[in-house]
């Protein structure tokens, strides 16, 4: 397939020829480290390493023998979709010691291997770069006891350690999402999910118990996932006198015609005195002091179990490639890194300055300086917990600000899964900003027709789980109905717009701009929040529901493919949702292990098509017993879905069977994912919290009414690299594609050769974009104001 313009041949430059790469996985599992394990496999063998896997983690470094073996790229085939670790995982007190470092040292020279990717928490990458500094030294004692000779210590001078963090509990500093925390998750947000359905039954109070010893990031963040009564987290204990505001709010909510609470107590959860609060406390309390039917539940292990989402794979795959790339380029002078996530970017930070930071925290909560302890887990976690203390906690009526503004919020467009997350989110901060809120529904067709009311806080409740838009969206742009809008508008006397949309949302922004010539009405502030699955918003590299449509799409490709197991030979053509987008296409084809994705912004012909027949054909006489190609649905008018099914059901007769599914709305269904929901709810509060701060600066005080005619305040909030920017809507027109409904430029495709080297391909690969080594920066107050990394 034709590659864009610009890109290097990284091979040449990068050579892994006469290099021995070792991968191992240690302390606890984490869903998507096998996704890492294949990466590091398949890219160190793409460009001509030796790599061999260490089974049983440190320990199997210390016993040698079968535990160290050679790698090919068949051995890491069909691991992608399986939980823990495949080369298994050990604690390994030998290795603390320091004969136990001597016999690792020389079972590594013994395989010729000086570079090791290490995938684990912070106690295995410190004990990986102790024996990195301890190196030179081991070699010389293993000389002087004939075990290795002089030419080995002069080969293998210097070993190179690169880590990639594998840990549910995301506890590690200077990195956004660890491996596996999305993973876990999903599983406990699939849990709640099923308790909150018995417990509204049987109007109950539940109290979960999830990991996290010594950080509240998975508990924090299921709570803002799943609109949770009350969060205790080990970073930012509960005030003095905790017990009677909890019991005080529950009874308040179900006062309120709520019929159920949901309470999440991280493992670690602590008071301000640093003794510990239990689930069974807390579930004392609860009957005691309310007399509630109150029930435990601990997830304990089904956190870390079951198949990795697609953000864990996706994540692991990048990382396990950018590991390979930082072993090629180290030197002797070169730190120990570890390949890290900000925002969407791929960073590379000196790892004991991650871990230093990572020790740190647990130093400021064992010294009580809880909101020392915040800002050191890094921005995202404090903005998890500055949104989490604003939706879930309402100021009397009495400490609202009145601020006599109307703001009115709508969904535009299909649905996508997070949308309701979303106008919850901007409901609530709207009326903690002292607003009145409105709701209208169905987008701009109920706004002409009138369909607006005011939404209460309660009235959200339990959105965030909700699937679709709760409100209903339709396509309709506003153009048509400008008057009626205009007219609805006067008569609501509302203030500020909020759109939660996908491309129809920009569109109308960019109608209602240009209507403010003729309708003073429209001189408001406006601002849109991107919501599709087909994340074809120009500004933005990420919506709202195309990570819930992703999961949708990597779970039924491992069920087409498993169905092929025990079978014979088989390719599956999978098409997928996105309009001229190929996001789905291609992030989806990297996720779920596809051969090849055809999308419409790569174009390809009848020879690339042949070209990818012949090579699975070449993989299927060899190896692989099952083939996955997907296609964007308007990837090419005249190679349709049945054309490229026809072709590879001829062209492989006699060496594979083909099979076609289009797998249709169900991407647009189905409860969103908690990546979504999160997402949803932050990106929605910024931008109610930017509509408040506009009224206040257009508000003319001698006419007493809101006029807003700037760009600057029609913009449309979307996520950029490593954080979340304003933009005005007239300034991304030059950046859009209008005719094919896309962005010009769109940062997933950087990401294509990845799943081609994966797949066996000789590509090219732009490595200009790869992680720079960085410091890890302490979070500031003003930087957390300014951005918020997700």
């Amino acid at each position: 397939m034709a590659q864009p313009d610009g890109k290097k041949i990284f091979f040449e430059n990068l050579s892994g020829a006469g290099k021995a790469i070792a991968v191992l996985t240690s302390g606890g599992d984490a869903q998507g480290m096998n996704a890492a394990v294949r990466a590091v496999v398949r890219m160190g063998l793409y460009v001509g390493a030796k790599v061999y896997f260490i089974h049983e983690g440190y320990q199997g470094m210390v016993d040698g023998g079968e535990n160290i073996k050679e790698a090919t790229w068949e051995s890491v085939s069909s691991m992608l979709q399986v939980g823990g670790t495949v080369i298994g995982s050990a604690r390994c007190k030998e290795f603390r010691s320091h004969e136990g470092r001597l016999k690792a040292a020389h079972n590594l020279v013994q395989h010729g291997i000086t570079n090791l990717c290490v995938i684990g928490g912070d106690g295995s990458l410190t004990g990986a770069n102790l024996f990195r500094e301890e190196w030179s030294g081991l070699l010389g004692e293993l000389a002087e006891q004939g075990l290795i000779d002089a030419d080995a210590v002069q080969k293998y001078s210097a070993l190179h350690i690169v880590g990639m963090v594998g840990s549910i509990d995301n506890d590690f500093c200077g990195t956004d999402m660890t491996i596996g925390t999305d993973s876990a998750l999903h599983r406990i947000i699939e849990v709640v999910d099923a308790i909150m359905t018995t417990a509204q039954s049987h109007q109950r109070t539940f109290v979960l118990e999830v990991m996290g010893r010594h950080c509240g990031y998975l508990a924090l963040v299921s709570a803002l996932a799943c609109g949770a009564d009350w969060v205790l987290i080990p970073e930012m204990p509960p005030e003095d006198g905790w017990e009677d505001k909890m019991c005080e709010k529950l009874s308040a909510n179900r006062a309120g015609m709520k019929r159920l609470n949901i309470i999440i107590v991280a493992e670690g959860a602590i008071d301000r005195n640093n003794a510990p609060i239990t689930t069974d406390y807390v579930k004392d309390l609860v009957v005691k002091c309310l007399g509630f039917d109150t029930r435990v539940t601990i997830l304990g292990h089904v956190q870390r179990g079951g198949t990795p989402s697609a953000f864990d794979r996706i994540l692991a795959s990048r990382m396990g490639v950018e590991a390979v790339l930082a072993l090629l380029e180290t030197t002797a002078n070169t730190p120990a890194c570890v390949v890290s996530l900000c925002g969407n970017q791929s960073v590379r930070l000196p790892l004991m300055e991650c871990v230093q930071m990572t020790q740190e925290v647990q130093r400021a909560m064992d010294g009580k300086r809880f909101e020392e302890a915040v800002k050191l887990r890094g921005r995202s976690f404090e903005n998890n917990l500055k949104t989490y203390k604003l939706l879930a906690h309402r100021k009397p009526e009495s400490e609202l600000p009145v601020s006599n503004f109307n703001v009115a919020v709508l969904n535009v467009g299909a649905p996508a899964a997070g949308m309701n997350a979303a106008v919850r989110s901007a409901v609530r901060v709207g009326i903690s900003e002292g607003h009145k809120m409105f709701a209208v529904s169905d987008g701009f067709e109920g706004f002409y027709k009138g369909q607006i009311k005011e939404i209460k806080w309660a009235d959200v409740g339990g959105w965030t789980g909700q699937g679709g838009s709760l409100l209903g969206t339709k396509r309709t742009l506003p153009a048509k109905h400008i008057d009626k809008i205009a007219e609805q508008m006067r008569m609501h006397n509302i203030n500020a717009l909020l759109i939660v949309g996908g491309f129809e949302g920009f569109l109308s922004l960019l109608e209602l701009l240009t209507a403010r010539g003729k309708y003073d009405e429209f001189c408001v502030p406006m601002v849109m929040v991107p919501a599709t699955v087909s994340n074809n918003v120009p500004g933005s590299d990420l919506s709202i529901g195309a990570d819930t449509a992703l999961n949708a799409i990597t779970t039924t490709c491992d069920r087409i493919k498993q169905s092929a197991s025990g079978t014979k030979r088989r390719v599956f053509i999978i098409e997928t949702m996105g309009g001229y987008c190929g996001y789905l296409a291609s992030v989806g084809g990297l996720a779920a292990g596809a051969d090849a994705a055809y999308i419409y912004e790569e174009p390809f012909d009848i020879r690339d098509l042949q070209a990818n027949v012949e090579h699975l054909t070449e993989k299927m006489k060899t190896s692989i017993q099952r083939g996955l190609v997907l296609r964007n649905e308007n990837c090419n008018e005249n190679y349709t879905t049945d054309f490229i099914y026809q072709l590879y059901s001829e062209e492989g007769r006699g060496v594979f069977d083909s099979r076609k599914n289009v797998l249709g709305h169900m991407q647009q269904g189905g409860a969103p994912s908690p990546f979504d929901r999160n997402f949803g709810t932050k990106i929605s509060a910024k931008a109610m919290q930017w509509i408040s701060k506009k009224l206040l600066e257009t508000f003319r005080h001698d006419e007493g009414r809101v006029f807003a005619n700037t760009e600057e305040s029609c913009c449309l909030l979307g996520m950029r690299r490593r954080a979340l920017v304003f933009q005005p809507v007239v300034q991304l027109k030059d950046e859009t594609d209008f005719v094919h409904r896309i962005p010009k430029e769109q940062w997933w495709l950087k990401l294509r050769p990845l799943m081609k080297i994966l797949a066996k391909y000789k590509t090219t690969f732009d490595v200009s974009d790869s992680g720079q080594l960085e410091h890890v920066v302490r979070n500031r107050p003003k930087e957390s104001d300014a951005s918020v990394a997700i």
